[in-house]
């Protein structure tokens, strides 16, 4: 998300860098650059508006036209009004007596039969019992698509199928929940249009029933600019306690983001990143503001990664490379490990000042590279990943046979390897006792 508007927001800043010292028609010229950046990544004109006119009162103080780095002060000033429009980080109310209950609602096809299960799943992480609620009897196949992803990340699903009012399942659910021991409730609503009346009052009336701890509207970020008012009705309707952002990583715009929260006042509590059930993000605005200017994410590269590496595992991991023991098997486990944190080109988006390094490379080549990576050291037996020296040309021949390249990927595969383990004898005796993935230290 937000590629275009960080691409065109970094362009601006890089013309403002180049020329020294700056007037305020320089800072007016910009301020126009990141307005229409703004406009073309679908952000509410009302919001784009306000934003570029706070901005524009402090860039054109004396606080940029006197400064000696003035590109970077102008930055600044964005990444601060960007975070404040954006809001303050907001967690799950899930206090009160057990359960407590997450209704999610919002419009068909964005995604809340999905985003009910990777709640189910983040939630659990965090020491709760959830239990699904399969309430949309009306879009064929709603009740089967959530138990079937409660199978998978193994959250219990109540449903009653289709002949049952909605609010009734619900309130049945919570008479359950209550009985069972469950502490958290996620209710999985139909998907309905803002000026569906019916529709409408029925999910009133399951607001009514149940009283749930947050209601929470999901929202496509592809929606673009009906975002607003969307959000907007069913907040006038509902009091909505948070929003989500599903569809992230396929929206290059985003403005959906910056609008709904701008508009409604109301918070964004999280965003779907991916399809997986783990690909669910707390929303940080500093950090979201950060990767919009092209800053970096270091704090959330960091918890990828302590989700995905065993501390345990990490630690043997680093007994081995002080000894210049690692071999192909482990280097497949820490392959696998960086392939469960997302995409490597997003990965690398995290990095402060690679921005521009992740867009020269396309997101299929640095993917395919892992998978052909991947697919030389699986075909390869555990004797020689353990003892790469014993691959002699007849083994590289059958190794690219199973994994589907040439002898010379082997071939460059095995020189790379070499050449770390290497660099790893000249390391020892605690001259640079890192793992291949230092922020785990």
């Amino acid at each position: 998300m937000f590629e275009s508007l960080s691409e065109k927001l970094q362009e601006t800043f890089r013309k403002l860098a180049g020329k020294g010292r700056v007037s305020e028609a320089d800072v007016q010229q910009a301020m126009r650059d990141v307005r229409l950046a703004l406009l073309e990544a679908d952000v509410n004109y009302r919001v784009v508006r306000d934003l570029t006119k706070r901005i524009s009162e402090r860039a054109v103080g004396e606080e940029v036209l006197r400064s000696l780095t003035p590109a970077q002060t102008v930055i600044k000033i964005v990444h601060e009004e960007l975070i404040a429009l954006l809001g303050e980080a907001e967690r799950l109310n899930l206090g009160g007596t057990p359960p407590a209950v997450i209704m999610l609602v919002g419009l068909q096809g964005s995604g809340k039969t999905t985003m009910a299960a990777k709640l189910a799943v983040y939630l659990r992480k965090q020491g709760h019992r959830p239990l699904l609620v399969a309430a949309d009897t009306y879009r064929p196949a709603a009740v089967t698509q959530l138990e079937t992803l409660g199978k998978q990340v193994g959250v219990p699903v109540h449903s009653e199928g289709t002949h049952v009012a909605p609010p009734t399942i619900c309130e049945n659910a919570l008479k359950r929940a209550r009985r069972e021991g469950f502490t958290v409730v996620i209710l999985d609503t139909a998907g309905r249009l803002q000026v569906d009346e019916r529709m409408m009052a029925e999910v009133e009336e399951i607001r009514r029933v149940v009283r749930p701890n947050e209601v929470l509207l999901v929202v496509d970020a592809m929606t673009g600019q009906e975002a607003v008012s969307v959000a907007d009705e069913f907040h006038r309707r509902l009091g909505l306690t948070g929003l989500i952002l599903t569809k992230v990583d396929g929206d290059a715009r985003g403005g959906a983001a910056l609008s709904a929260r701008a508009v409604t006042g109301v918070p964004i509590k999280f965003m779907g990143v991916g399809e997986k059930p783990s690909d669910l993000e707390v929303f940080h605005p500093d950090r979201l503001a950060s990767r919009i200017l092209g800053m970096g994410d270091v704090l959330t590269l960091i918890e990828k990664a302590e989700a995905a590496f065993d501390a345990q595992e990490a630690k043997k991991l680093e007994e081995k490379l002080r000894k210049a023991e690692f071999t192909f098997e482990d280097f497949l486990e820490q392959l696998q490990a960086v392939r469960k944190m997302g995409p490597l080109g997003d990965l690398i988006k995290m990095i402060p000042g690679m921005q521009q390094f992740s867009q020269a490379i396309p997101e299929e080549a640095t993917e395919q590279g892992l998978k052909v990576t991947q697919a030389i050291i699986q075909s390869m037996t555990k004797e020689e990943r353990r003892n790469p020296k014993i691959i002699n040309a007849s083994r590289k021949r059958r190794i690219a046979r199973g994994s589907g390249t040439s002898v010379q990927q082997v071939n460059q595969l095995l020189r790379q390897f070499m050449q770390m383990q290497q660099m790893m004898k000249q390391m020892q005796g605690g001259r640079g006792r890192r793992t291949l993935m230092p922020w785990l230290r």
